[in-house]
Order: structure tokens, then C-alpha cells, then sequence
């Protein structure tokens, strides 16, 4: 690796890669060999970075979960226009891309990669959490311009359209789920809270 390359771009490199053999290959193909061939580097660069590959591991997890936090403003910032269902499935779609549910698949397969996120997360799956909290908070805004009932309880909703949508984009093989079954979900989910926009 030349001198003088910042240690942020050498993570990315390393991230990226890693990317590439969890959508290619799934979880159990992710070794430090697999990550530094793919990124065509030498293998102790890796190490040279992290503490092991498992803290490697969980800095990429935090790494595409903090990347939520853009399409999670946009959705809030929809609240009070279009319709609420079309906003969650729009949302929803864009979120479940395959990167996200394969770095969901690797946190639940690997009990030391789950131990050592848990020393700072000690609740909940990344990104599925992190998205539950930001579909809640769009629903609040929701309430509050009274496009959704008063007494809805968002923190139970938000968990119930995340869980649902991820069932249905696990194993889809590199897809995401399409917007209309996931349109179908949300409107099944909020058919008893969602009211109708009010008139101008």
C-alpha cells in the first residue's frame, strides 16, 4: 500500500470490498482473506486498521447503518404530504436494498460480531432498530398533523412494518421486495390508524 494514503479511505476500500462478498457469497463466505483479496490489498492491511477482523466487522455494520440517517430525514421530511402509506412504502423499499438485509443476515450469524456491538448497541439488530426508531418518528410527526390516529401507537406499528418488510425481502437473492407487496404490507399494518388527509 503506498505511504501517505489516509486511513479513511483504505476503511472504504475495505468496506466496500466486504460489500461485495456479503451480497456475492453471504455471511459465511466473509473472511479477512476474502475481504483483502477483494479489495486488492495485502493481507495484513486489514490488520493493520482493526484490532481483529471482528472489530473490522462492526465498524462496517455502524458504517452502512449511519447511512440510514439521510433516508430516514427525507421520509420525515414527507410528513403532512402525499398519503402516509405511499410515504412507508416508498421508504421502506428504498431501505430494504440487499446490502442492508445481507448486513442484518451477518450480525445475526456471528455470536462474537453480535457480543462486541452489543458493548455499545445493547438492544435490538442493527439497522432493523435503527429503522424502526426513525419509521416511529415519522409516524409521530404523523400524528401530530392528525394524519394518523391520536391514540396510535407508533412504537408497536413502527417494529410491525420493519419486521414485516424484512420478511419480505430476506432471501430475495439481490432484489428488493417490490414497492407493491411492501405497499400492501403498510396498508394492512396502519388500515386502522391511518385517516384521510384533511381538506385545504
Amino acid at each position: 500500500m503506498p505511504t501517505g494514503v489516509a486511513i479513511h479511505d483504505v476503511r472504504d476500500q475495505l468496506f466496500d470490498a466486504a460489500e461485495r462478498v456479503l451480497l456475492r457469497d453471504g455471511p459465511s463466505a466473509l473472511t479477512s482473506r476474502a475481504v483483502t483479496t477483494e479489495a486488492g490489498v495485502a493481507k495484513g492491511v486489514l490488520h493493520r486498521h482493526f484490532a481483529d477482523f471482528d472489530a473490522f466487522l462492526a465498524e462496517l455494520v455502524l458504517d452502512r447503518v449511519a447511512r440510514l440517517d439521510d433516508r430516514i430525514t427525507t421520509l420525515r421530511g414527507s410528513a403532512g404530504t402525499g398519503t402516509v402509506a405511499d410515504n412507508l412504502t416508498h421508504a421502506l423499499t428504498d431501505l430494504f436494498r440487499p446490502v442492508a438485509v445481507s448486513i442484518v443476515s451477518l450480525v445475526t450469524s456471528r455470536d462474537e460480531l453480535r457480543a462486541r456491538l452489543r458493548r455499545t448497541r445493547p438492544t435490538g439488530i442493527p439497522f432493523l432498530t435503527d429503522t424502526a426508531i426513525g419509521i416511529a418518528s415519522y409516524l409521530t410527526a404523523e400524528r401530530g398533523l392528525g394524519r394518523i390516529a391520536a391514540d396510535a401507537d407508533v412504537d408497536t406499528l413502527a417494529p410491525t412494518l420493519v419486521g414485516a418488510v424484512h420478511m419480505l425481502a430476506a432471501d430475495r437473492q439481490g432484489t428488493q421486495p417490490e414497492a407493491g407487496a411492501v405497499h400492501r404490507v403498510v396498508t394492512a399494518v396502519i388500515a386502522g390508524v391511518e385517516r384521510a388527509p384533511r381538506r385545504q
